[in-house]
């Protein structure tokens, strides 16, 4: 008989380095899924992982794969010490995404540290993980993998939007689940708060202080991705090539870029916000907390935005990260061709046994 309860954590890790966000969770299946969050953690990155996983893209192969093995036995390391504290037991799995190192869908290739068997070893438990290979390998984008949670979890939402060090959106058109990432958020405003020695803009404080500069602005508006129709998705890579590099062609005062960012962001997602009328868009991830770009958003956008409460805020994607895991050990799907433009949907990721 299929088991309809599983004890969970749930392990991300994303492209703003904040940290690796923990959830230990309880998933129920009844008419539906629900689910019940017992207690979540970020477990902060130290300067010196926080250097190596920002500067991912610029390793060869082979100094990759050492990193992935150091990678892998840290975060089992991090993994280990949430269960003991939280006297955790009786797990039916750890679902982790591991660390995005490289992600080109369009050259068939996208890599996550920390998705070794011996994470499965270190741990002494079912581990499952690697989720994105597998719908790379069957032509999509291998993300967003969050939307399948949405529309399990989050139905009563007309839009759900993350606001992570991307942003991305996922909606119902046609009774079909449609995702995709808008544009960079926090990995490009932490990066130029941090010239001023913040790790973050508390608020967005600082970027509320700022000048719009037009001509920075309405390139960014320009760049040809915002043309490009879904599945679409963004990586550290694109943001390397070709935001940075635009914005500091301009040499423009922080407090400046970081205005222009956010209107940019506001702009981007506000459009993409536009096809239903009075629409409730459920907001998560750190962003949530950038008071004054959800202000501006909200100037931009006619919706109702709706910010729940923080352990759903900080912890949304690790949890849903938990009940792709809870899937895939079913069998079932949880990676849409709706979403990621896979010639099929299909249950994704790697079950490691201890």
């Amino acid at each position: 008989m299929e088991k309809n309860e599983y004890n969970i954590v749930g392990v991300m890790s994303g492209t703003s380095l904040d940290g690796i966000d923990l959830v230990w969770a309880k998933f129920y299946l009844g008419h539906s899924w629900q689910f019940k969050i017992v207690c979540a953690e970020t477990m902060a990155y130290s300067q010196d992982w926080q250097k190596k996983l920002s500067g991912l893209v610029l390793n060869s192969v082979e100094e990759l794969d050492l990193i992935d093995a150091a990678y892998t036995e840290y975060l089992a390391g991090v993994i280990k010490s949430f269960i003991q504290k939280n006297d955790i037991g009786c797990l039916d799995a750890v679902c982790s995404h591991g660390h995005t190192a490289l992600h080109q869908p369009e050259k068939q290739l996208t890599f996550q540290i920390g998705n070794r068997p011996e994470l499965a070893q270190i741990l002494k438990e079912t581990v499952v993980c690697d989720f994105r290979v597998q719908d790379v390998a069957l032509g999509g984008q291998g993300a967003p993998l969050v939307p399948i949670g949405d529309k399990l979890l989050f139905s009563e939402y007309d839009y759900c939007l993350n606001l992570g060090g991307f942003a991305n959106i996922s909606t119902e058109i046609n009774n079909q689940r449609i995702a995709y990432d808008i544009c960079p958020v926090n990995i490009v405003l932490n990066h130029y708060v941090r010239q001023l020695g913040f790790d973050f803009d508390d608020g967005g404080r600082i970027a509320s202080t700022g000048t719009v500069n037009v001509q920075l602005l309405e390139q960014l508006n320009a760049l040809r991705f915002y043309k490009e129709s879904p599945p679409k998705s963004l990586g550290l890579e694109w943001v390397n090539q070709v935001i940075f590099p635009l914005i500091d062609s301009f040499k423009s005062e922080t407090h400046d870029v970081l205005k222009t960012l956010v209107e940019h962001i506001a702009i981007q997602i506000a459009s993409e916000i536009t096809s239903k009328q009075a629409a409730r868009v459920l907001i998560t991830g750190g962003g949530a907390y950038h008071k004054y770009l959800i202000e501006r958003l909200g100037t931009l956008s006619n919706h109702q935005l709706v910010i729940p409460e923080n352990n759903l805020v900080e912890f949304k994607e690790a949890l849903i990260f938990g009940l792709l895991g809870v899937l895939k050990l079913r069998g079932e799907v949880n990676c849409l061709q709706s979403v990621t433009g896979a010639s099929k949907n299909h249950s994704s990721g790697q079950v490691y046994l201890p």
